[in-house]
């Protein structure tokens, strides 16, 4: 008998992927939830139930009578809304995933090397404080009564529709790509040398539905990464690469990229990807023995190119991060000229 498993959402950049992988496999049966904004994207074989999880005693009534051996949601960001999920689903599954975040990890770090026993605290990002209350309180559900949660801590995973870099504006990064396009410099954050780790999705998916009705994850954190790490001077050299352009890097610490408005880098990149983390993966492999990341960044972001450039509705302008570049550049091109008078 196939298993079954509900996914909260199922149509982001990370559970896109596992969508997709699970679609494929014969031992789960898979239902997404979700307002189906995005149902044309859905493999064929997969249910839909279109509701808006926030509306609890509408989803309670769509999926009454309704067991499961894995629900899990993509889309919890407060503790509010995990709460809603252990009302609806205590007692209805036998494993929940929750999708954390590796930012909640200890920032600054105290060492770029991090595993699921690395402290949880993040005083420069209050998303990464509400995923750390999520946690708490389905850890807490777990101790109290045996709720079955099994959290996972992505780090930065990226897919088809947009580009990984450091520094972009509100639209995302097609602009930063474009400035590569047109020969003008590109903002990266600190020195360039700090350490990152990028993981593509399918690589992400294949360790995700490996912890998929596993008694042993329950109870348990887990990270799922890429076991690359890149600087990112190389991530953005890369990137340019794939372009078929030069890069032209332009270097600004992150504190003052943050300190000059109006874009808020104090979460993101302050207190976070200015930061070299380096995961151990261990954990993870100890149970999915056989995983391996087959997508290097080299050739995950030729392929997201490839996608971004062979789809206009992912080449989102952005003027106003444009001009604030070029703004910020020259201001800082002019105090350097100051300062050796």
């Amino acid at each position: 008998m196939r298993k079954k498993a509900l996914f909260i959402g199922g149509t982001g950049t990370i559970s896109t992927a596992i969508t997709a992988r699970l679609a494929k496999d014969e031992a789960w049966e898979l239902t997404l939830l979700n307002r189906g904004t995005y149902s044309g994207e859905v493999p064929l074989g997969v249910r839909q139930i279109q509701a808006d999880i926030a509306d609890e005693a509408d989803v309670a009534r769509k999926l009454a009578g309704e067991q499961w051996d894995c629900v899990c949601d993509f889309i919890g960001f407060k503790p509010a809304q995990v709460e809603r999920d252990w009302r609806l689903f205590r007692g209805k599954t036998r494993q929940y995933i929750y999708i954390s975040s590796a930012s909640a990890y200890q920032k600054p770090p105290q060492s770029p090397w991090i595993t699921e026993e690395t402290p949880l605290e993040n005083p420069f990002w209050e998303y990464s404080r509400d995923k750390i209350a999520c946690e708490e309180f389905l850890f807490d559900k777990y101790r109290e009564e045996g709720f079955p949660v099994t959290v996972i801590r992505p780090s930065h995973t990226y897919g088809d529709r947009s580009v990984p870099v450091g520094v972009h504006g509100d639209n995302g990064s097609w602009q930063v790509l474009k400035r590569m396009l047109d020969g003008k410099p590109v903002i990266i954050h600190g020195d360039g040398s700090s350490q990152w780790t990028l993981t593509h999705n399918t690589d992400f998916a294949q360790g995700f539905v490996g912890l998929m009705g596993r008694p042993e994850a329950i109870g348990e954190a887990f990270q799922i990464t890429s076991d690359e790490t890149l600087t990112w001077d190389q991530i953005h050299e890369t990137i340019a690469e794939a372009l078929g352009v030069e890069l032209r890097a332009y270097h600004v610490a992150s504190e003052y990229l943050d300190a000059c408005g109006p874009y808020d880098f104090l979460g993101g990149l302050v207190g976070d990807k200015a930061r070299t983390v380096l995961f151990d993966n261990s954990k993870l492999k100890r149970l999915v023995p056989d995983l391996q990341t087959r997508t290097p960044f080299a050739k995950g972001v030729r392929q997201t190119i490839a996608y971004v450039l062979a789809h206009p509705e992912c080449q989102v302008p952005d003027p106003a991060f444009d001009a604030w570049c070029d703004r910020l550049i020259e201001k800082l091109e002019q105090a350097k000229a100051e300062i050796r008078k």
